[in-house]
């Protein structure tokens, strides 16, 4: 079996991580390698750790230093996964290159420099990108229902509309990869479903 790259996107409370985890559950048992979860931001390393104060409200970055940050948090794996794909592992991100694409595209990061960066340091691009759309009110309701402490992108409503548009734009014109839209206004249940039947096309 050759690797298979999978991303899960979505604006904040979509699910991504939860979905993550079930896809992640639900393949480990029938690999014959463990599947290789990746999620960004990673808090865990120093540049995560500086991403966590950034989005709350620890000091300011303009656009610019915001997309190299996140972009640094990915680019420090991506041996790890251009290694796991040759080795024919699954490789499943918890978000990836394309939520710094979403939300500081919508800030005013260009789309063209932001694919010619990752031409330039050849950013492994998915097989597969999952799109859970669900509403900015919705997704708000459930941040909400999570946690007390929202960072500055999960607490400004028009933002997130803004991000869930933008999110749109790139799902249609399939930017970066293969995007398949899933409708995450239903239960986790049904949700995870629709996924499943997906990946299994294509391991």
């Amino acid at each position: 079996m050759s690797g298979r790259f999978i991303a899960i996107e979505g604006i904040d409370g979509a699910g991504c991580g939860a979905q993550t985890e079930l896809l992640k559950e639900n393949l480990n048992p029938r690999l014959s390698r463990p599947v290789l979860h990746l999620r960004y931001p990673n808090y865990n390393n120093p540049i995560g750790s500086t991403i966590h104060e950034f989005l709350h409200g620890a000091f300011k970055l303009n656009v610019e230093t915001q997309f190299i940050l996140y972009a640094l948090d990915m680019l420090n794996d991506m041996n790890i996964i251009k290694d796991s794909l040759r080795r024919g592992r699954i490789v499943l991100s918890d978000r990836y290159f394309l939520s710094t694409i979403a939300f500081q595209g919508v800030q005013g990061f260009p789309l063209e420099k932001a694919l010619k960066f990752a031409e330039l340091f050849d950013i492994v691009k998915p097989d597969i990108i999952f799109y859970l759309k669900v509403s900015p009110e919705t997704s708000m309701i459930r941040k909400k229902k999570e946690k007390t402490n929202l960072d500055i992108f999960e607490k400004d409503i028009e933002f997130r509309k803004r991000v869930s548009q933008q999110y749109d734009y790139l799902a249609e014109n399939n930017v970066f990869g293969k995007w398949i839209t899933i409708d995450a206004e239903k239960s986790i249940e049904e949700v995870f479903e629709d996924i499943k039947k997906a990946v299994e096309k294509i391991i």
